[in-house]
Order: structure tokens, then sequence, then C-alpha cells
């Protein structure tokens, strides 16, 4: 329980007792994701009736950015603004610690969202296993990558990383593979290479550019990694 608590602190805006480590509820956060993919799918399943699939999609897409407080997409923005070519690691820090966002970033936003919201209008009657999946698939993402991966920096990233340990990380990735599959064996095999692949990448490029990963660059993975199992569990030839 203590765990489930702190991965809902960390990842939501729900009030819980108590305060813990961002690392402490790190084997929960599949779980998390799931039941935040699936209430999202009720809400879908429900305005659906009523509206359509499109402004389903939509409310639904509002309800996980609201639960959320918008964490990874704010890492996702900060990212793209920083990581450009030709800059200094010291000024791609500097800007991934500025709350500002830039064209870039806003961008990288726009376009995220507007994938994430085709690919829940498209889901259809098989809303809950896409979203359950795909928010469960990204947040193992996000704790493998802060476990095989050093700090760059100072903050919350750093504090993350450093308080990850083995079993949850094991829990997690076991948990975040597994939740896929209830779209089918195709799918989940391929979102499972899917994420690997992209969770190989993000890290190269990371560590080329930062010498390690931030807690933007960890918001930045989890999105990526949603918006390519969404399109997996989404595409006809996978299921």
């Amino acid at each position: 329980m203590r765990q489930i608590l702190a991965a809902l602190q960390f990842l939501t805006v729900i009030r819980v007792p108590g305060h813990y480590h961002p690392a402490e509820g790190a084997g929960a956060f599949p779980l998390i994701g799931a039941a935040l993919g699936t209430a999202a799918a009720g809400i879908f399943f429900a305005v659906s009736r009523i509206f359509g699939a499109a402004i389903a999609a939509l409310l639904s897409l509002a309800f996980l950015l609201a639960i959320t407080g918008g964490l990874h997409e704010d890492g996702l923005a900060d990212v793209f603004d920083a990581l450009r070519a030709g800059r200094s690691r010291e000024r791609m820090l500097a800007i991934l610690k500025d709350s500002r966002i830039g064209a870039h970033g806003a961008v990288a936003l726009l376009i995220g969202v507007l994938l994430r919201w085709q690919c829940i209008a498209a889901s259809g009657t098989r809303a809950i296993a896409v979203l359950a999946g795909a928010l469960a698939a990204s947040r193992g993402v996000m704790i493998a990558l802060a476990y095989v991966t050093a700090p760059a920096g100072e903050g919350l990233g750093k504090a993350f990383c450093a308080g990850i340990r083995p079993m949850p990380v094991v829990i997690a990735v076991l948990i975040a593979t597994a939740f896929p599959f209830a779209s089918g064996i195709a799918a989940g095999v391929v979102a499972m290479t899917a994420n690997a692949c992209t969770l190989l990448l993000m890290r190269r490029w990371f560590l080329h550019h930062l010498g390690g990963v931030t807690g933007d660059c960890l918001g930045a993975a989890c999105q990526i990694s949603e918006i390519v199992t969404l399109l997996v569990l989404i595409c006809p030839r996978f299921i």
C-alpha cells in the first residue's frame, strides 16, 4: 500500500496522507498508469454515447492532463526546447530548468496531444485495453530509463534516479510489459519491442546531449513511450 500511495503522490495531483521519496513507489508506477488509463476509458465510453468518439477522446485526454497535472507534458516540451545541436551541455541544462516554453516545445506538445487524442478516438470498444496498456507501458519505460541511466544535473530527477532499487524496477517492467498483451499477443510483442527500441534510442540521445537524464527527460520518455504504445495498440495489423 505504501508503494501505491507513493506512486499516486508522484504521478497525480491526488492528495495522499504522508510524504514519500519520489522513487519509493517505482514498482507501482505501471499499476497507477493502468488505473488512470482505465478511468480515462470509462470517460470515453460514457461521453461517446452522447457526443461521439472525437469529443469523448478529447475529454478523456483532458482528464489525464488534469489528473497528472501535466507533469510529463511539461517534460516533453522542455526537452524539445533544450536538446538542439550546437548547444553546450550547460546551456541545455539551463533551458531544462526554465519554466517558459519555446516554439520547439510548443510544437512537440501540440503534436503529442493531437496524436494521443486521435489514438484514443480510434481505440473504440478496445479503449480500456489500449489506454491501460499504453499508460502502464510508458510508466514502466520511465522507471527503466531512470535505473539504467545516470542522472544529469541536480533536482528531482537526480533524487529519483538515485533512489530506485533493482526489485521495484523488475516489478515495474514486468507489469508494464504485461498490460499491452490485453490487446492481443501480436500487439503485446510489438509494443514490447517498440518500447525497448524507444528506451535505447532515448537513452543514447540523452547521454549524447546531457551525459544522463533529468526529471524532464524522464517525463519526455514517458510521453513518447505512451504515444508509441498507443499507435501500436490501435494498429489494425496487430489486433
